[in-house]
Formats: structure tokens, C-alpha cells, sequence
């Protein structure tokens, strides 16, 4: 995850100023969690597994 996280923020833009760096972050883990299906959770999203946890 740390690389993915570096190699789609700071690797690819480049940032004026740290409330910047911070927003595109957010936004990045936001489109991480709610899209991004893993192998690892069995096609799922983290957010998907998270619920699915919480429900059994």
C-alpha cells in the first residue's frame, strides 16, 4: 500500500504546498477504499469487507 500510495500522489505531482498534498491524498484513499477490488478480500473493496465483517 505504501508504494501504491506514493507512486499515485507524490511521485506524480507535484505539490505547492502540504494542504494540497493532504487533499489529494484524501481524495486518492477515498477512490482506494470504495473502488479499488482486491484479490486479497476476494473481489471485494476494503470498504466491502469491512461491512461484510461488521454484518457476520
Amino acid at each position: 500500500m505504501n508504494r501504491t500510495l506514493k507512486e499515485a500522489t507524490v511521485k506524480r505531482s507535484p505539490y505547492e504546498s502540504h494542504n494540497q498534498l493532504r487533499e489529494h491524498l484524501a481524495t486518492f484513499l477515498a477512490a482506494y477504499n470504495f473502488a479499488k477490488r482486491l484479490k486479497t478480500l476476494r473481489g471485494l473493496t476494503p470498504h466491502e469487507y469491512v461491512c461484510k465483517s461488521w454484518k457476520a
